[in-house]
Formats: structure tokens, sequence, C-alpha cells
């Protein structure tokens, strides 16, 4: 896992949330399926020289968003609620293309509507 995920010490993204992202990438890529058990905080921290509690946030943090699933001392679970929510954000962003380019517009104009509704 650590091989995949990888901490840029000089970017200006905080630690936690380069390993929030880089796990929400292979959840959402299916590199960690649902039901995956993620390592633990501490494995992870130790294979990526940082600190538990940056790890810490990060699961937390995923955890909020529905990714994730803590079942005590069992560890931490890819969630299906998770993967449901991805795969409706998927149908969405797909029907929003297919309308984006049946109204003729391109790429870089959808991709700044999108853009200018995230905000």
């Amino acid at each position: 896992m650590a091989g995949v995920i990888s901490i840029d010490a000089d970017s200006p993204v905080p630690p936690f949330e380069q390993v929030r992202t880089g796990l929400a990438q292979q959840m959402a890529d299916r590199t960690l399926p649902v039901g995956a058990r993620l390592p633990t905080v501490r494995a992870l921290a130790a294979d990526l020289g940082i600190a538990v509690n940056t790890v810490a946030r990060a699961y937390r943090e995923l955890e909020a968003a529905g990714l994730v699933e803590t079942r005590g001392r069992a560890g931490t679970f890819v969630s299906a609620a998770g993967d449901q929510r991805l795969a409706l954000a998927r149908d969405a962003a797909a029907q929003y293309a297919a309308t984006a380019h049946a109204l003729g517009l391109g790429r870089a104009e959808a991709l700044e509507i999108v853009s200018a509704a995230l905000r």
C-alpha cells in the first residue's frame, strides 16, 4: 500500500490530505475494492514515514465521508456505502458529460462549469 501512496514533503498539500486523497483514489479506481481491509494506522504511518496522528486524521476524514468504516479492533475497511456514493457520482458525471456534449460544449468549458458549481 505504501508503494502506491507517496508523501511529498515539499508539497503545499498537508500529509494527511495526501494520504486521504491517495486512498480515496485507490477506492475510486477499485485498487482498494469494497471490503478491503486498510493497514492499521500505525503500520501505514511507519510505511510512509509519517506521524501516526497524520494517518489517523486521514482515516477519520475518510470515515466521515462514508468511504471507510471502522469495526473496532477488527480494523478499518472500504465501505460499500462509499462505493455506492462513488457510483452515483460517476453516473451523474456521465449524464453531465452527455448533456455538455449534446450542447456542443468543449471539455474546458464543461470542466469550468463543474468547477464553478463545486465552489
